[in-house]
């Protein structure tokens, strides 16, 4: 058994595998990050815990408490110049997030063709894997919540907007909504065009659903892209 660990800035997620296919799921919010440790009671005994964090010390510290309960025995994932068939030009490899590290280590076991990966959480980065495997570069920009916070927090007369996307907004709140999923989507299909040939876009975190429907290119839901990817790191 694996116990996968994805630690984000706003949730940790983590999954079960039991060798042939997910078993359970469980996420909190990053702020309740001390819970970890009551939730992993559930987490199988003595099994290997691998895991992913862009949250700070502070969260590494309790992965590392939640981990060492019951004798499971951690291993972190860290970006390197290469791993599992990609490689890394980011510059330097190191300074790559480990979860996006992840989510194309993911994405090269579902794909062996040029993929975007789209992951959609706190930010919202798009990193561009070409058939051979190499990291040729991504985006990072804030997410959707972030977007629609920053106009509430820095102008006078906006609210915070829990509006719906309408392809012609006529009151504030779907303006903005609206507003911001054109400002994702535009992003992703940029960077879409600037890929080769027939690259995927594989879409996953938070606010993916939420986008997808925006996008005037082809693209597949995948739900457990980070978590994939660090299960193929012990596997």
């Amino acid at each position: 058994m694996i116990v996968a660990v994805d630690a984000g800035n706003s949730r940790i997620k983590w999954g079960i595998h039991d060798g042939s296919a997910w078993r359970a799921m469980g996420a909190l919010p990053t702020e309740k990050a001390s819970r970890l440790t009551e939730a992993a009671a559930g987490w199988p005994e003595g099994a290997d815990v691998v895991a992913c964090c862009v949250a700070g010390p502070a969260v590494e510290a309790v992965v590392e408490t939640a981990a060492a309960a019951s004798g499971r025995r951690l291993h972190w994932l860290r970006s390197t110049a290469s791993a599992h068939g990609v490689r890394n030009a980011y510059e330097p490899p190191e300074r790559l997030g480990a979860d996006r590290w992840a989510a194309m280590i993911g994405a090269r076991a579902r794909t062996a063709g040029a993929s975007l990966v789209v992951c959609a959480g706190t930010a919202t980065t798009i990193d561009w894997l070409d058939a051979d495997g190499l990291f040729h570069g991504g985006l990072i920009l804030p997410g959707m919540r972030l977007m629609c916070a920053a106009l509430s927090r820095h102008t006078a007369q906006l609210p915070y907007a829990e509006g719906e996307y309408r392809g012609e907004p006529r009151n504030t709140e779907d303006a903005i909504v609206s507003g911001c999923l054109h400002a994702q989507a535009g992003a992703i299909e940029r960077m879409f065009a600037h890929a080769e040939g027939e690259a995927v876009c594989l879409l996953t975190g938070g606010a993916a659903r939420r986008i997808a429907p925006c996008l005037n290119i082809p693209y597949r839901m995948e739900e457990t892209l980070v978590l994939d990817g660090l299960l193929r790191c012990v596997s």
